[in-house]
């Protein structure tokens, strides 16, 4: 972006930082330094059960890393309800590079987001001239707490990925502004069609360009100080940005296609237009006390649906009046306009107009919106110092520097509730209302670390909330059959299956719904389930094996031959090989079952342990 050349008082420091040449590298490293610094523990940190399985560990098109056939389904995939190709690619190659280790897939994004603080550095440094507050800002976004969910979560690649793509295009709209072409316009619009596929939730980036147009790059309205940029009407520039519009509506058509089709959007007879309204006021609300006050942080915030008072909504809404009317009135420091408009008009995808999950807010939603806040922040604090004496000007640096400290202390501390499911669950459940969905998820968390008995009473007060809560139902049958108890269990599930689901809580359900009536030896009931399962999901591994698993138990030595071979297929694994072999040899196909034995020796490390391991499996 144009540089605009201003005067700022800097500390005196040593030749190195009052180099001009060498003053923007060094603060670079500073930013990437403090960045990598902070976020340092995540590489100890496992992958957590939202989001993160269907993302990485149980998704076999990402396991099966940087391949030809993951980027085909990558371009051609609606999963998780959105359209983001780059998004996936990025994960398969992480899979590629660190297979399922953790470590490595959280210092992507780690990586990710230090270079996007000195993107945003460079940005606002070239664009003003300001070199102090630029690095404010930026430090503002390495260091804040509500951006911890957006780095230390592997499922948030997609955030920031986008913001990379983000950044980048912003910066190559600077470089055409000065020189206006056909090159130049065609790379900010491949650098942005690179972030919507990253993630859709950029599509406010030609809105953006338009405010920057008008702050800091002074193409709208009276000339800016210092500018020699050529000033346009205001229909001119929306004009010119018309290509870059069409490519949000067709990435917003894409996005709602997805999130419809798998039933992520509420409708208004669940949510009505009064209460999406009421929410929305009070969320902007919320977000702008978090940028000041980052308390009570977590992963998930549940919607009042209707819950908000009169007192709270009239509040929001006079707050969010008056400083609009405020800085509107202040038009001669123009950053204000730009980022109170920043704040507000980026949020306006995720503000809840259109009801996408069950939350109220995120804090990753605010990974972008909060730059325009940080701008108005510190843009008017450095304007006020400057009219005050040297000895304030070097008490608002320590203030700023003290002020980072304890952001940084406090991202560290929301940093640790990451370290796994049940500390990320448990601290859900600390500081919001009760809901079913947190009981659920801490309740499958304490599953997950092998404490059954502390998960029971959390799917018990999901389902006191919820008597409907088809998750609960489902953990309480899944229980109920690990003790035996199967015909209970088998009511649990079919009282899940009357009530409208996602596809993979379907095909659990019918899986296990299919188990519990083997076990009974009800092996028609069993086969009928299996295949329902598999009609819900064709690639679903456990109702593959359960099919395989069944017909060499009723002697259909096809249907295990089938089964087993789909499975590996997805899957390739020493277990699945050897029971394929087995299926084969019941079979009377010899040659192929010794194949298969020898492709089940070149997977294994121990194929002992892997012939055990399928003799357990057909014993069950």
């Amino acid at each position: 972006m144009t540089k605009e050349k201003k005067t700022e008082a800097a500390p005196a420091d040593s030749s190195l930082f009052t180099s001009p040449e060498k003053r923007p590298v060094v603060l670079c490293l500073l930013l990437v330094v403090a960045t990598l610094a902070l976020y340092n523990s995540v590489s100890h940190f496992p992958f957590v059960n939202f989001d993160d399985n269907h993302y990485v560990t149980e998704n076999l098109h990402v396991r099966a890393g940087l391949t030809w056939d993951t980027i085909t389904w990558a371009f051609g995939s609606l999963e998780e309800y959105n359209w983001h190709p780059l998004t996936w690619i990025s994960h398969a190659l992480d899979c590629q590079l660190f297979g399922l280790n953790p470590a490595g897939h959280h210092y992507t994004n780690v990586l990710l987001h230090a270079i996007n603080a000195v993107l945003l550095f460079l940005l606002l440094q070239r664009a003003t001239g300001f070199t102090w507050r630029s690095l404010m800002v930026a430090a503002l976004f390495a260091l804040h707490p509500i951006n911890v969910e957006s780095v230390a979560w592997i499922s948030e690649r997609k955030n920031v990925l986008s913001m990379l793509f983000f950044l980048l295009a912003l910066g190559t709209y600077g470089w055409y502004v000065r020189k206006p072409g056909i090159g130049r316009y065609v790379t900010v619009a491949a650098l942005f069609a690179l972030g919507l596929m990253a993630k859709p939730q950029i599509i406010t980036f030609p809105f953006v360009l338009l405010l920057c147009d008008y702050w800091p790059l002074g193409r709208m309205g009276p000339a800016l100080s210092g500018k020699q940029m050529a000033r346009r009407s205001f229909p001119w520039l929306v004009l010119e940005k018309l290509p870059l519009l069409l490519m949000s509506a067709a990435s917003a058509m894409i996005t709602m296609k997805a999130q419809s089709t798998g039933r992520a959007v509420y409708s208004l007879a669940d949510v009505s237009l009064s209460i999406r309204l009421e929410n929305a006021v009070v969320a902007y609300a919320r977000y702008v006390g978090k940028a000041f006050w980052p308390s009570n942080l977590c992963v998930l915030y549940p919607h009042p649906l209707g819950s908000l008072t009169t007192l709270q909504v009239i509040g929001a809404f006079l707050f969010l009046g008056t400083v609009t009317i405020v800085v509107f009135l202040a038009r001669s420091q123009r950053y204000l306009v730009a980022g109170w408009l920043w704040f507000l008009g980026t949020l306006v995808p995720m503000i809840g107009l259109v009801q996408v999950g069950d939350q109220a807010l995120a804090d990753r939603y605010a990974y972008l919106s909060f730059i325009g806040l940080f701008v108005m922040v510190c843009w008017s604090v450095a304007d006020w110092s400057l009219k005050g004496a040297a000895p304030i000007r070097w008490t608002l640096s320590v203030g700023a520097f003290v002020a980072l400290l304890a952001l940084a202390v406090v991202a560290h501390r929301q940093i640790g509730y990451w370290a796994g499911d049940v500390a990320l669950w448990s601290r859900v459940v600390e500081v919001t209302v009760p809901n079913p969905l947190t009981q659920d998820n801490l309740g499958d968390a304490l599953i997950r670390d092998n404490r059954i008995d502390e998960a029971i009473p959390h799917f018990q007060a999901a389902l006191q909330m919820n008597p409907a809560d088809v998750v609960a139902h489902i953990d309480v049958a899944t229980y109920q059959q690990t003790q035996g108890q199967m015909q209970q269990a088998i009511q649990g599930y079919q009282m899940a299956l009357r009530t409208p689901m996602d596809r993979r809580l379907r095909t659990k359900a019918l899986s296990n719904l299919a188990s519990a009536y083997c076990k009974l030896g009800d092996y028609k009931r069993g086969q009928e389930s299996y295949e329902a399962a598999l009609q819900a999901d064709p690639e679903n591994l456990s109702a593959l094996l359960g099919l395989g698993l069944l017909g060499r138990k009723t002697g259909n030595a096809q249907q295990a031959v089938v089964a087993f071979s789909r499975l590996v297929a997805l899957q390739p694994a020493d277990v699945g090989f050897v029971l394929l072999a087995g299926a084969l040899e019941q079979n009377g196909r010899p040659e192929e079952a010794q194949a298969a034995k020898e492709r089940a020796k070149q997977l294994s490390q121990n194929i002992d342990q892997a012939n055990e391991a399928a003799s357990r499996l057909l014993a069950q």
